[in-house]
């Protein structure tokens, strides 16, 4: 590098750049120091991106036979470290944005009230399980509190018990996706079932540190939820498509938004006043993210799209878009 930085110096000094502004960038410098020890070993001596670097990286991840999203994982950290370099006055390769095929945008599956009552019926029949010994007090409230407060699915896995005011009915959601926090207040309704599931977890676990405990006083794994969750499709015969197709548990949140609205359109409501509110629920950064979802249940109930369109006109994204992030 003319400029004298090394490659390992560069990637050190873009990390410390993306945290210092708010991002938690674990995964992107996780990649970053994978890349550099690739271009070690085959690239000695390299301290910059060039285009044989950067294929080479591709090709390599291509022959792990990695899905499209994958791919694009692994290089959009290199081409952020390309931009940084450039910005600098380094000479670096910069992959084009289009020289990858963007992977299928997963379209969420909207859960029937029908099919919601079957699945929250079957966490209810979740049975004890001496491996797992609160399995059948955990399942039935960690996927009515997703559904409810549209949480991610890691967001309610990693609840701690300080994060639960059970008097106040607030949920504090910590770090979560852009390592933003936010307070979820809750229906009355949930608010009572979190207080005797709390009664209950406590007396049989005592102190805790997880609302939602797994094994050995962790917080439940994604494995545990995910095995769970498709038992209990399999239980209220609703069918999934297999890995990469739904009906997946993040679809659950999904559900929540597209029925709140659903429902404010029908009581007559100011749905664009209310944006704000599901915006918050969600987590976005954008309340252009949140728009998307008035997209998505127009194609849900084809019935009310007339009066989305007089709400939004055509300024929200189409379904095959998605929300551009954080959703």
């Amino acid at each position: 590098m003319t400029t004298g930085t090394t490659l390992s110096d560069a990637i050190t000094a873009l990390v410390a750049e993306k945290r210092a502004v708010g991002y938690k960038y674990d995964t992107e410098a996780q990649i970053l120091a994978r890349f550099q020890a690739f271009c070690r070993m085959q690239f000695p001596g390299l301290d910059t991106l060039t285009e044989p670097s950067v294929q080479a990286w591709i090709t390599a991840a291509r022959r792990r036979n990695v899905k499209p999203a994958t791919l694009q994982g692994l290089v959009a950290p290199v081409r952020e470290l390309a931009r940084w370099l450039g910005r600098r006055g380094v000479v670096a390769y910069l992959l084009p944005g289009a020289a990858l095929p963007r992977p299928a945008r997963y379209v969420p599956y909207i859960y029937t009230n029908r099919e919601l009552a079957s699945l929250f019926a079957q966490t209810d029949r979740c049975h004890y399980c001496a491996e797992v010994p609160l399995r059948h007090l955990v399942m039935p409230v960690l996927f009515r509190t997703i559904y409810a407060c549209g949480l991610r699915c890691s967001e309610a896995r990693l609840l701690r018990v300080g994060d639960v005011d059970i008097d106040a009915g607030v949920l504090q959601i910590r770090d979560a996706k852009g390592g933003k926090d936010r307070q979820l207040p809750v229906s009355e309704a949930l608010r009572a079932r979190l207080a005797r599931y709390d009664t209950e977890v406590g007396g049989q676990a005592g102190r805790r540190e997880w609302f939602f405990p797994g094994a050995a006083g962790r917080p439940l794994t994604l494995g545990n939820v995910y095995r769970n969750f498709r038992r209990f499709l399999w239980q209220a015969h609703i069918s999934h498509g297999g890995p990469g197709h739904g009906p997946r548990v993040h679809d659950l949140r999904h559900t929540m938004a597209v029925n709140n609205l659903r429902l404010w359109f029908a009581h007559g409501q100011d749905v664009g006043a209310l944006l704000p509110v599901l915006q918050t629920y969600m987590g976005h950064s954008s309340v252009a993210d949140t728009a998307y979802y008035l997209r998505l249940t127009a194609e849900s109930y084809p019935d009310i799209t007339t009066r989305i369109q007089q709400t939004i006109g055509d300024i929200v994204p189409p379904v095959t878009a998605g929300p551009r992030h954080g959703h």
